[in-house]
């Protein structure tokens, strides 16, 4: 049986453009793009999470806005269960320390960037903002 995984994504905007993170070549779905974010520890509630994996990942401080999407997507590692919400970026400036790249993008431009699964209906979603 395969592994439950419970992960957020951040989406976040600033200047209308939103954050967009590359998958390091070591990781699971290597260099596929994601919103960044993580898993969710035992306990812990999911904007809480969100706010924590920001601020190890990318050395900056997020505001949680209103959930955009819930996702469910079997790969063959596991099944992640996604839940992505809009954010705000309050401090700082984002940093690599486990992505390959980001890029900022207008959310019609989305489409074009080959994505994690789980993360594709997020992007539909905001695509036609």
């Amino acid at each position: 049986m395969k592994k439950n995984i419970h992960v957020v994504g951040a989406v976040i905007f600033q200047d209308g453009k939103i954050l967009c993170a590359q998958r390091g070549s070591e990781k699971s779905l290597p260099l596929f793009w994601e919103f960044p974010g993580g898993k969710i520890e035992e306990g812990e509630k999911p904007e809480d999470a969100l706010i924590r994996e920001i601020r190890e990942e990318m050395h900056c401080t997020i505001k949680i806005g209103e959930q955009i999407e819930h996702t469910v997507y079997e790969y063959d590692f596991g099944i992640v269960h996604l839940t992505t919400y809009y954010c705000e970026l309050v401090k700082g400036t984002p940093f690599l320390t486990e992505h390959a790249a980001i890029k900022w993008l207008a959310p019609k431009e989305l489409p074009a960037l080959k994505w994690a699964p789980a993360d594709i209906p997020t992007i539909e979603k905001i695509a036609k903002v």
